[in-house]
């Protein structure tokens, strides 16, 4: 029977919310299902400014944080689900996100444009990957 572990870190935005930074799930595969992160500094809990780059950088980097609290990289994820403000932006995450990632390796992804986002930020992305 899988087991399941709340991942918690320090280097990543605490939840705002009821809900876990990720979730491990042990046991028949361990994937990692992170929560959607936005641009916030981790260490002062405020907003990072800037256009879509920069705050993809930002939710990147906290993505990077979740994953190696859980055991895992970039180089494991499997699915990713972006979330647009506006997706007249998809190039622009398309740039940084794709950097996180060897380009022979890239995961399966949907992305979407939704009327809001927490915090009204731009984008927030969140990963399934193996631990």
């Amino acid at each position: 029977m899988a087991e399941r572990k709340t991942i918690v870190t320090a280097t990543a935005p605490q939840a705002i919310g009821p809900y876990a930074q990720a979730i491990l799930v042990e046991g028949g595969g361990n994937l990692v299902f992170t929560s959607g992160q936005i641009a916030m500094d981790p260490s002062t809990g405020a907003l990072i400014e800037g256009d879509v780059r920069v705050q993809t950088k930002q939710v990147m980097m906290n993505l990077g944080s979740v994953l190696e609290a859980a055991g895992s990289s970039f180089d494991k994820v499997v699915k990713a689900t972006i979330f647009l403000k506006d997706m007249d932006d998809f190039q622009g995450v398309n740039e940084i996100y794709g950097s996180f990632f060897d380009a022979r390796q890239v995961p399966a992804r949907s992305t979407v444009e939704v009327s809001r986002l927490p915090r009204d930020v731009l984008v927030e992305i969140d990963l399934v990957a193996q631990a």
